[in-house]
C-alpha cells in the first residue's frame, strides 16, 4: 500500500512538473522569466494603414498581424476634420485608418482571446494632443485594464517585471507615447523617450548602414531600451499618391508634400520587403541587429518593419531571442 502510494506521488509529481513546464509565455516558455526590457520584439511600424496603396505599410490587418506573431503595434495618431482622435497616416487628409477607440478595440478583443500573450503598443502624438484624450480612447475602449503601471516613473531598465509577471497580474499591455506623457495624471501611459531611444526613421538606403540614435535628441543609450526603425522607404512623385480624382477636384494644402505639390514623397518600399524583412543577408533585420548590438552591446529590443507578413520577420524575433 505504501509503495502505491508513493508510485501515485511521484506520478501526480511528475504531471505537475511537466505542465508548469509548458507553461507559455509570447508563445516560449523561457520568456516566462525573462524581464520586459530583455526581450526583442518585431514591431509593425504604422500597424494601422493596411492596404495596397503606396502609402500603405501593411498588407495583412491588425488582427493578422498579432496572430501572425508580432507583439509590437505602432501606429500614428492625429485628430481629424471631426475633432476625433483617430489614426492617420500623416495627416487625416491623406489616410484615415479611423478612430483610435476601434483600433483600441480591436487589440482588447485579440488580448481577451490570448492570456498568456504580453503586448506593447507605442502611438505618436502627432498634434500634441492632452494625454487625456488617450485615456479616454484606452477605457472606452475597455483596454486600460489590462495596461501595465510600472511602481516608478521611469522604471529602471533592470527593474522591469518578466512577461510571465506581467501575465500573472493581468497587465499584459505595455503603452507608450512618443509626446505628451503625463504619468502623474495617467500613470499607465509612459513616455516613450524615457524608456527608449531610437534610430533614424525615413531610411531609403537598403543596406541600412547605420545605428545611430535619432531621438531624443543627445541621448545617451545606458539605462534606455531602443527601437531599430527597420523599415525602408523610396522617393516617388505626390502625384502618385494621391487619386487622381482628389488631385482634379480638392485643392491641396500648401506645404503638405513640402515645397509643393509635385515634390517627391517617401513611400514604403513594399518590393524590397522580402529582402529588408529577411533574418540574415545585406541589409536584413539580422545585419542591423548585429550593427546595432556591436554599439551598444545588447540586442534592439525592438525592431519595427512594414509588410510584417512579407519576409521573415517573425523568424528573426525568434532568432534574436535565442531560440533558433
Amino acid at each position: 500500500m505504501r509503495s502505491f502510494f508513493v508510485l501515485l506521488v511521484s506520478l501526480c509529481s511528475s504531471h505537475f512538473v511537466q505542465i508548469h513546464a509548458e507553461r507559455l509565455c509570447n508563445g516560449h516558455p523561457e520568456l516566462c522569466s525573462r524581464k520586459y526590457s530583455n526581450i526583442t520584439f518585431i514591431g509593425a511600424h504604422d500597424s494601422a494603414f493596411v492596404g495596397d496603396s503606396p502609402a500603405d505599410n501593411q498588407g495583412i490587418s491588425v488582427t493578422a498581424q498579432l496572430d501572425s506573431g508580432v507583439r509590437f503595434l505602432q501606429s500614428q495618431a492625429h485628430v481629424n476634420s471631426f475633432k476625433v482622435l483617430s489614426l492617420c497616416h500623416t495627416s487625416c487628409f491623406l489616410n484615415d485608418a479611423g478612430p483610435l477607440t476601434s483600433f483600441l478595440s480591436t487589440v482588447k478583443t485579440w488580448l481577451d482571446k490570448h492570456p498568456d500573450e504580453v503586448l506593447t503598443l507605442l502611438l505618436t502624438n502627432g498634434d500634441r494632443s492632452p494625454v487625456a484624450d488617450f485615456d479616454t480612447a484606452f477605457k472606452s475602449s475597455g483596454l486600460e485594464k489590462y495596461a501595465y503601471q510600472p511602481p516608478s516613473s521611469p522604471l529602471p531598465f533592470d527593474e522591469w517585471p518578466t512577461l510571465g509577471g506581467l501575465i500573472d497580474t493581468k497587465t499584459r499591455l505595455i503603452v507608450f507615447l512618443d509626446y505628451g506623457a503625463n504619468p502623474s495624471s495617467v500613470p499607465y501611459i509612459l513616455d516613450q523617450f524615457a524608456y527608449y531611444f531610437e534610430t533614424p526613421f525615413n531610411t531609403i538606403d537598403p543596406n541600412f548602414p547605420q545605428c545611430t540614435i535619432d531621438r531624443p535628441p543627445k541621448a545617451k543609450p545606458y539605462g534606455r531600451m531602443y527601437v531599430v526603425n527597420h523599415y525602408l522607404d523610396k522617393k516617388i512623385s505626390a502625384n502618385e499618391v494621391l487619386d487622381k480624382d482628389i488631385l482634379d477636384d480638392v485643392r491641396i494644402p500648401k506645404g503638405l508634400f513640402g515645397r509643393g505639390l509635385l515634390d517627391d514623397v517617401l513611400v514604403p518600399d513594399r518590393e524590397a520587403a522580402p529582402k529588408t524583412n529577411a533574418v540574415s543577408g545585406k541589409g536584413s533585420i539580422g545585419a542591423q541587429a548585429d550593427l546595432c548590438q556591436g554599439l551598444y552591446n545588447r540586442k534592439p529590443n525592438v525592431l519595427l518593419l512594414d509588410f510584417v507578413d512579407t519576409g521573415e520577420g517573425v523568424k528573426a524575433q525568434t532568432v534574436l531571442n535565442g531560440f533558433l
